[in-house]
């Protein structure tokens, strides 16, 4: 029996140094490709594939992650205040990609350990035991 692959781990957690100064106040993860930040585009790749829920493993300062996935009410009252519906949908979409949790490497020890930080999210619940 094939089992569908539902979820999905993104290590975020890394301090970005290959990319400074441009990783110096903003994590590597939300440098923009053309219009939208590098995620981003793993995100929706990992939606289009069937993923239903994903865990970002992140670090210190990298709250713009969370903050990028998460409902903006300030921003979206704004847009629709103005008429500005196209832009509304846009930003509400993004929060509804699908469910994304966050787990904190609280130590920068590399990309086994980020990995590892996922593990009880990736575990499968034990199967019930069946009557004989």
């Amino acid at each position: 029996m094939t089992q569908k692959i539902r979820k999905a781990v993104f290590p975020a957690a890394g301090l970005g140094t290959r990319f400074l100064p441009a990783t110096k106040a903003s994590p590597k993860e939300m440098l923009p490709l053309v219009d939208k930040p590098l995620i981003q585009y793993s995100v929706e790749e990992a939606v289009k594939s069937g993923i239903e829920s994903i865990l970002i493993v992140t670090g210190r300062e990298k709250g713009a992650i969370e903050n990028h996935f998460d409902i903006s009410y300030e921003l979206e009252d704004l847009l629709k205040e103005k008429g500005k519906t196209e832009f509304f949908e846009q930003v509400r979409a993004i929060s509804e990609l699908c469910r994304i949790s966050y787990t904190r490497q609280k130590q920068a020890l590399g990309l086994g350990h980020a990995i590892y930080q996922a593990k009880d999210f990736s575990e499968r619940p034990a199967a019930a035991s069946k009557p004989a």
